[in-house]
């Protein structure tokens, strides 16, 4: 049985990113970027299998047809080719949707990557038992400062970010998102919109109020 791989750690951090990155140089990884429903999944994961191999039907009454039965056509799919599944952006799955992950891994034989937003895996619970080796779990963390300083100043560059402020805003950047590659972002493409200018330099206490109250 091949392993499956839990990938966990705070939003913004560059799970999707590397995930997607990760699916784009393996032809038989089924990515599915969000589970909202065991029915949700085994369709995302159906049209997937037949992108992957066009040999792999997808029924006419596929509309008519139960999750369960759905789910026997995809397993069956599945023993076809050592494929691989993608699970981003999975928060706390119902018990349903984690009985059929379970299912994909045990009887399936098919690795599971399954990534949370949370730093906390017990946000994963009853799927934790799947990656019960530290080589099985993989914890993406907020960058070092140095680096996120780097991070900072390279993208300000790439967006044309401009203010005669900018090397003194960046380091409180760095400071209020502790880090975080998603939040840096978010907050220098916040920098570039007029409220947060006056004249050539950044408003950085009235950016630093409306991040953290959300008004992005």
């Amino acid at each position: 049985m091949r392993k499956s791989l839990l990938v966990y750690g705070p939003e913004g951090v560059g799970k999707s990113r590397l995930l997607q990155t990760f699916v784009a140089s393996q032809p038989l990884a089924l990515y599915v970027s969000q589970t909202r429903s065991p029915r949700d999944l085994v369709l995302t994961l159906l049209h997937a299998l037949h992108s992957a191999d066009e040999r792999i039907v997808i029924p006419g009454n596929v509309a008519t047809l139960s999750t369960s039965s759905l789910k026997g056509i995809v397993n069956r799919a599945l023993d076809t080719q050592p494929f691989l599944v993608v699970l981003d952006r999975l928060d706390a799955p119902s018990r349903v949707v984690t009985g059929m992950i379970k299912d994909l891994h045990y009887y399936g034989r098919t690795p599971v990557i399954f990534a949370s937003r949370s730093p906390h895996m017990e946000d994963i619970g009853a799927l934790r038992p799947l990656c019960t080796s530290k080589s099985e779990r993989m914890e993406l963390k907020n960058l070092p400062h140095s680096v996120a300083m780097e991070f900072a100043r390279r993208n300000a560059e790439s967006s044309q970010l401009c203010a005669s402020n900018l090397e003194a805003v960046l380091p409180s950047v760095i400071e209020w998102t502790d880090g975080n590659p998603g939040s840096i972002l978010t907050m220098l493409k916040m920098a570039h919109l007029p409220q947060y200018r006056t004249g050539d330099q950044i408003k950085a206490h009235i950016l630093y109020v409306d991040y953290r109250m959300g008004r992005r």
